[in-house]
């Protein structure tokens, strides 16, 4: 290890307020996936419980829902575990550059499972 960089890595007393809020922000998105899973779980379990009118169409469509549902999750926790570690680096590294192309990504995915949720309740009527 150079000495700049135990120098950087011992000194780094001084951020742990930033550390330890960029933890805080990590572990919020790990709830936030737990949510965005469980609606798709629920959408899928209810579909096939509840007494609506079985089509083939509409019980693909919830299958997809939920497949949908835990690909955006495993989606947001590889973007979240990605945006952890570049935040850790750059309090070490004393920079800043803000993450747009992760809030882009998880923004447009929650969107589509906001639209895939509303056509489902549009479909059942």
């Amino acid at each position: 290890m150079s000495r700049q960089s135990y120098r950087k890595e011992k000194n780094q007393l001084i951020y742990t307020q930033q550390h330890l809020a960029n933890e805080r922000t990590y572990l919020a998105w790990i709830r936030t996936v737990i949510s965005i899973v469980g609606v798709g779980f629920l959408a899928t379990s209810l579909h096939f419980t509840m007494g609506v009118t079985r089509n083939t169409f509409v019980d693909l469509f919830t299958v997809a829902l939920g497949i949908f549902a835990c690909i955006f999750g495993l989606t947001v926790i590889f973007s979240a575990t990605q945006n952890y570690k570049k935040k850790r680096q750059q309090i070490i590294n004393d920079t800043f550059t803000p993450s747009n192309m992760h809030i882009t990504l998880i923004s447009s995915m929650l969107a589509v499972i906001i639209i895939m949720v509303i056509i489902y309740f549009f479909m059942i009527m």
